[in-house]
């Protein structure tokens, strides 16, 4: 028989194979649109950062004067800046201080200008490698605002971060209270007031008024203006940039994010609990028991250009409107600033965990039942090592569908053993295609042998095979974890170093993607006969041993491509994955299923009734059948 070139349909297949693949792993990427966006954001962005130095400058030069409370000749003359907040500026607070509360976790510097946070220091976590002596500082150098626009009753506007707030901080029980008071009076303020439990990564943040019915007017909301600059703090700044974005719950139980990729990405939620500034391992969340009733958040990428662009990956905007309740604001709210860790999250029952991306419907459901519990059982309980924890985790799993493995395989030898019966049906119904669709059906149902069963199983493994690719690189338990080679399990496994820059494949070798590539080949070359053997080519549908010839060199071209700037520790899942595959095809190919058995059981099937046909087979019978018609009734025209 002459063997048939590589048609039209069958490139159409090989296209949507690598179309899917593509998807999965690269589903966050941004669009050339949005790329095309970033001139004009750029311009915008250079207006906002001009606008901020002016009005910083502005804000400079209002003085600081220290004077008593009984100087009404200088209290006037503040007045006529800062309206009913110059009492503020009276005080031997009104000066450049700051006041530092800290546990065993973390670190907070909060200024007197502003009354916000101005450094956090996480105590127990380096940056980009173990042993840098660099610690995570999610807050430094003016990286982040906290500012209140205040709408005043003479018609003035002014931003808390310009004005001086007094500090006092006092220990109740084993909490640190620091009260930060914004004066227009005596007993007149605006509060923040932050609360440091030991052994926390979560302060209590509440914001409150007190007699500002005569200076705020409380016609308006009072905007919450929260903006922070991200510090990169992992070795691949491109991976760690591809997983921040900001995440957020609104109107009671939905959640959300703003695009983690692109300029001006804005979303305009109402009724939102919870905002979210995450990086890759680390975040910063501001949640409230009052819920915001609008918000404005805004994300943008930082990273134009990796070689240049290297200290900082986002930058994060959220505009909360905060609104009076009998003419004061009281917010309770709570600020997070730790790891993007899924156990320490969920440990707060307030739903933050929601912000790990362990992917939508079913592969979040496997990710948070099944590989979130099993792997924690062995990285912690057990206390194995996090390169034996995954090698153990990944046979568990492999052995677990195991029994689908077979089922797939079983299902290709019955195939192959029915393969010279199609050949035979083809030959005899080569000019009649319809005919021969229904032949080859009639034989299927009279060998008691289901052209699908070989399919539904693969379809199986698919979402444990994309809920893999959601864990590893959400799971923090393997930042900066070594194994054999790797530093970092978390980040790419560099062995050499390239002088140059290979696009989409990055500047160096990582080792585990090319053990798993070479596995992968291995797997493919190993079962592609089988496939070939089992699924004879059928009319109008793609030839699938050709596209398995293909496959089999391009699967593994694109684990070394793809994979080389993924974290190791999904690399090296994927390496033991497809060892422990082979080794289960090799023992159900060589011990379990017997090829002359299935012969004789198919023949003894051919010769007893056949099967009513199942309801799909029935509907393709028709649909077989109408075809048939209709083709024959456009010929006698």
């Amino acid at each position: 028989m002459e063997e048939k070139k590589l048609d039209f349909n069958s490139i159409i297949g090989f296209v949507l194979i690598f179309g899917i693949l593509i998807w999965i792993m690269y589903q966050n990427q941004p669009s050339e649109k949005e790329i095309a966006a970033e001139k004009a954001k750029k311009e915008l962005v250079a207006k906002q950062e001009a606008q901020a130095k002016a009005d910083k400058a502005k804000t400079a030069s209002l003085p600081a004067v220290a004077v008593t409370p009984g100087d009404t000749l200088q209290l006037a003359q503040l007045q006529k800046t800062l309206g009913g907040f110059a009492y503020s500026a009276t005080l031997p607070s009104a000066k450049e201080a700051f006041t530092t509360i800290e546990n065993e976790k973390i670190k907070l510097k909060i200024a007197n200008k502003g009354g916000y946070i101005v450094e956090a220091t996480l105590k127990e976590f380096e940056r980009f490698k173990k042993g840098s002596g660099q610690l995570v500082e999610l807050i430094k150098n003016n990286n982040s605002n906290l500012n209140l626009q205040l709408l005043t009753t003479d018609n003035r506007t002014l931003n808390s971060k310009d004005l001086y707030f007094e500090p006092t901080l006092e220990k109740i029980g084993v909490d640190q209270v620091l009260s930060m008071r914004l004066k227009a009076g005596a007993n007149e303020f605006l509060e923040y007031k932050y609360i440091l439990k030991p052994n926390d990564y979560l302060v209590g943040f509440d914001i409150r008024s007190q007699g500002l019915n005569r200076v705020l007017n409380s016609a308006k909301p009072i905007d919450l203006q929260w903006d922070l600059k991200t510090y990169r703090n992992e070795k691949s700044i491109s991976y760690e940039n591809r997983y921040g974005q900001i995440d957020y719950k609104y109107e009671e139980s939905k959640y959300n994010n703003v695009s983690s990729h692109g300029q001006g990405k804005e979303e305009t939620p109402t009724k939102v609990s919870f905002i979210a500034f995450k990086q890759h391992f680390f975040t910063t969340i501001l949640s409230t028991e009052k819920p915001f009733e609008t918000s404005k958040l805004q994300s943008d990428d930082l990273v134009k250009d990796e070689k240049i662009d290297t200290v900082f990956t986002k930058q994060f905007r959220a505009n909360l409107p905060l609104v009076f309740t009998n003419g004061e604001i009281d917010y309770k709210m709570n600020l997070y600033m730790g790891p993007a860790d899924y156990k320490t999250l969920k440990a707060y029952d307030k739903n933050f965990e929601k912000i790990i991306p362990l992917g939508w419907g079913i592969f979040g459901w496997i990710n948070k039942w099944i590989f979130i519990p099993l792997f924690g059982f062995l990285s912690s309980t057990i206390g194995l090592a996090l390169g034996i924890s995954i090698i153990i985790f990944t046979i568990i799993i492999k052995l677990a569908m195991s029994p689908i493995t077979y089922k797939s395989f079983l299902s290709q030898a019955k195939m192959k053993v029915l393969r010279p019966d199609i050949a035979e049906l083809g030959e005899k119904f080569k000019k009649d295609p319809m005919k021969k669709q229904q032949e080859t059906m009639k034989l299927y149902n009279k060998a008691g042998v289901n052209p699908m069963a070989g399919c539904i199983p693969a379809l199986i493994q698919l979402p444990f095979m994309y809920a893999s690719f959601q864990f590893f690189p959400a799971a923090f338990e393997l930042r900066q974890k070594s194994f054999l080679w790797a530093d970092d399990l978390s980040s790419f496994d560099s062995v050499v170093k390239l002088p140059f820059n290979i696009p989409m494949y990055g500047d160096h070798i990582s080792l585990f993607p090319i053990l798993a590539a070479i596995a992968i080949f291995f797997y493919m070359k190993m079962t592609s006969g089988d496939q070939q053997m089992a699924a004879p080519q059928q009319e109008g549908m793609p030839d699938m041993a050709k596209m398995m010839k293909i496959m089999i060199y391009v699967s593994p071209l694109m684990m070394l491509i793809f994979f080389n700037n993924y974290g190791s520790g999904l690399s090296l899942y994927n390496f033991i994955s497809n060892l422990i595959t082979i080794g289960i095809m090799f023992v159900i190919k060589n011990y379990i299923v017997d090829s002359d058995k299935i012969h004789a059981q198919i023949q003894e099937n051919k010769q007893r009734e056949p099967k009513k046909p199942s309801k799909f087979q029935q509907r393709l019978q028709e649909v077989m059948e109408q075809q048939e018609a209709a083709k024959a009734q456009n010929k006698k025209k």
